[in-house]
């Protein structure tokens, strides 16, 4: 039986006086430490955290025979935080490519692809290209709530970083920035696609893409400049929604003049952007694509090959162009050294949770998908960032 509690005297009082100040010593020393670790705030109150991830929208489009490619592209960009549009023109390959969507667990559950139905004809030197394009767009603006920048990509582009590392890159960039290559220096474009007349038979057959000649030219534009540039775009939400819903006429117009335009993919949204009040200041002037030209430049960029790796490994751009039907080489190389992807796989990031041990699919566990995981070649796009944004030049090519 424990004794009653007693006042302490002589040799055991003085130990415990001396615990006391001991005591209050050990509490003082635990709240520095604890100020020492929490994050420090500057001085405002504003606080310093990593800004929240953006979210990108994805429109992938492919042509007949362009099935697989297109796959292996959406595995290759894909990210439970994104969303994604696919485009394909033969009714037979949408049929086997919402077989696949169904199958693959991973986009069932997060619920973020979705696949164009009834898409017509298109013609690539022609408006319907365009027409194709703004109507992924409407679409991706009313399924998906909350993006930030859409990424047009076709069958013959890849990726050349994982997402983490975009992802991160964006983060902080201003939202209201457009990267748009442009230039109202149009040259022998005024001849050959300004100022010829044409019809595109695709907006009028189901069957037929060709493009009917008008005899007669018109003239250069004098309510409006033109733009051109690269038709491979990363576009802010709200310019888009300037271009579909838009309360001003400025975009709607443009499109019916574009009509006639040969290869209005090309100058329809630079023209657009640098004629409106609203955004011309918030161009870059760059697509964030890897392309190498002939020289001198011929019609469509040279194909990619194994052969160009290390120069589109430097380059620091996120999307290469283009990648021919038979460049499996050079992406199987890309997957490998660059994505850390595995064949017929996600490329991995931070929301992928499982194992690798025994070739297992890190990606079939998966977690939050807010957690990024960048690799130490995002410097390679920062480093590109830094260029376009230097504050000594970005300014001064904006709409010229």
């Amino acid at each position: 039986m424990r004794k009653p509690h007693r006042l302490l005297r002589g040799t055991n009082y003085k130990r415990s006086t001396l615990l006391v100040p001991i005591s209050f010593l050990l509490l003082l020393l635990f709240f520095f430490f604890i100020l020492a670790i929490a994050p420090s705030r500057p001085r405002g109150g504003a606080d310093v955290r990593t800004p929240a991830p953006p979210r990108f929208a994805y429109l992938i489009s492919g042509s007949s025979g362009d099935l697989p490619r297109v796959r292996r592209l959406l595995m290759a960009i894909y990210h439970p935080w994104n969303c994604y549009l696919v485009r394909l023109d033969l009714e037979s390959e949408r049929r086997t490519f919402a077989e696949f969507l169904e199958r693959e667990k991973v986009i069932k559950d997060f619920g973020n692809v979705r696949l164009v139905e009834g898409v017509g004809p298109v013609s690539s030197k022609g408006p319907t290209e365009i027409a194709a394009m703004l109507q992924g767009i409407a679409i991706l603006l009313r399924e998906f709530k909350d993006w930030n920048w859409f990424v047009n990509l076709s069958a013959s582009d890849y990726p050349l970083l994982p997402q983490d590392d975009i992802l991160h890159l964006f983060s902080y960039i201003p939202r209201d920035y457009n990267f748009i290559e442009h230039t109202s220096n149009i040259g022998w474009r005024e001849f050959q696609r300004a100022k010829p007349m044409i019809v595109d038979s695709a907006l009028y057959s189901s069957n037929k893409t060709q493009l009917h000649w008008m005899k007669e030219k018109r003239s250069m534009p004098a309510s409006f400049k033109l733009f051109v540039g690269s038709s491979w775009v990363v576009l802010n939400r709200s310019f888009l929604e300037f271009c579909i819903r838009g309360w001003d006429s400025l975009p709607r117009m443009l499109l019916m003049y574009f009509a006639n335009f040969l290869y209005s993919s090309e100058a329809y949204f630079q023209t657009v952007i640098c004629n409106s009040k609203y955004f011309q200041n918030t161009t870059i002037n760059g697509d964030l694509r890897f392309i190498l030209w002939d020289n001198p430049p011929k019609l469509l960029p040279m194909n990619l090959t194994s052969r160009h790796f290390d120069l589109m490994a430097e380059s620091g751009a996120p999307f290469a162009h283009s990648f021919g039907q038979d460049g499996y080489q050079v992406l199987d190389r890309i997957d490998m050294e660059l994505l850390r992807k595995g064949k017929d796989r996600f490329a991995p990031g931070g929301w992928c949770m499982g194992s690798t041990l025994f070739g297992r699919d890190p990606c079939s566990v998966y977690g939050n998908y807010f957690v990024l995981r960048p690799t130490n070649r995002s410097k390679k796009l920062e480093k590109l960032l830094i260029r376009l944004l230097d504050p000594d030049s970005f300014r001064s090519k904006q709409c010229k």
